[in-house]
């Protein structure tokens, strides 16, 4: 990948640029609306937020808890599959030049769609990275490692506070873009405050000196949760609160300010 500044991945110039407090907002494709994914991006990055997660709905998804469940359930009802969420990425990407995308999907719909194939349009449709959560690292490091270098996208590797130190060095060492801490070894969904346990897995990995930088995830909802993951890491990663946002809400704009005066930064 040329490094140069203007053909730099747009994670790494974001992570280059901006150390700490970076905030990065999951939404699920599809949904509230079947129309509303460029619409939500181009105003998350208007209010501030710095990167978005793109969730590609899926009937099983076993990381996350029952608000985004509930998300995906009514996304695909309302017809929204993989090609069509990567048109509306790339209707985005022309609305917000700059903004990292990260593509979150579970493997089963990204190994029917085909792994090169997803790698290129991924990169034609202007998303930097791609997060799969039940992809095993040496499938990772076997078969897809050289496809995210060939196409210049960064594959996000989680560790949570059960993942060994040995593995966390591996993935430091073989992967790029960002490590996504989870913050607890369950399922995402909001939670008011972090335990001891919890801030002290934080302060155990910041101790680490790890080449690439981290973001926390799972669990931040409130401006409490959010400036522990930002004191520990370069930033947090929003998800459960903000669809919760997105239901009760009326309009996407309201739905934005609403998440940004909850994790104080209207």
């Amino acid at each position: 990948m040329n490094s140069s500044a203007e053909n730099m991945n747009r994670l790494d110039r974001l992570f280059s640029n901006k150390k700490n407090d970076i905030l990065s907002v999951f939404l699920t494709a599809g949904f509230p609306r079947i129309d509303s994914t460029a619409d939500i991006i181009e105003e998350l990055a208007s209010q501030g937020a710095d990167m978005v997660e793109i969730g590609v709905p899926f009937s099983d998804p076993m990381a996350d808890g029952t608000v985004i469940q509930h998300s995906s359930a009514v996304a695909l009802k309302n017809g929204m599959n993989l090609s069509l969420l990567l048109e509306q990425a790339a209707e985005a990407r022309k609305r917000v030049p700059d903004m990292p995308f990260v593509l979150m999907s579970y493997l089963n719909p990204l190994y029917h769609y085909g792994m090169e194939r997803l790698l290129a349009d991924c990169r034609d449709a202007g998303i930097d990275a791609i997060i799969i959560p039940d992809l095993p690292f040496s499938e990772y490091m076997r078969e897809y490692r050289p496809l995210c270098k060939k196409y210049g996208i960064h594959m996000i590797m989680l560790i949570t506070p059960e993942t060994s130190i040995e593995r966390i060095h591996l993935i430091d060492d073989n992967c790029s873009g960002f490590i996504y801490m989870v913050s607890a070894a369950s399922t995402t969904g909001s939670r008011h405050s972090f335990t001891p346990e919890q801030t002290g897995y934080f302060r155990k990995i910041a101790d680490m000196g790890l080449k690439n930088p981290r973001l926390i995830g799972f669990g931040i909802s409130n401006r409490s949760t959010y400036a522990d993951a930002c004191a520990n890491s370069s930033g947090g990663i929003i998800g459960s609160m903000f669809i919760k946002c997105l239901e009760s809400t009326p309009s996407i704009r309201e739905a934005v300010a609403e998440l940004m005066k909850r994790l104080g930064q209207e």
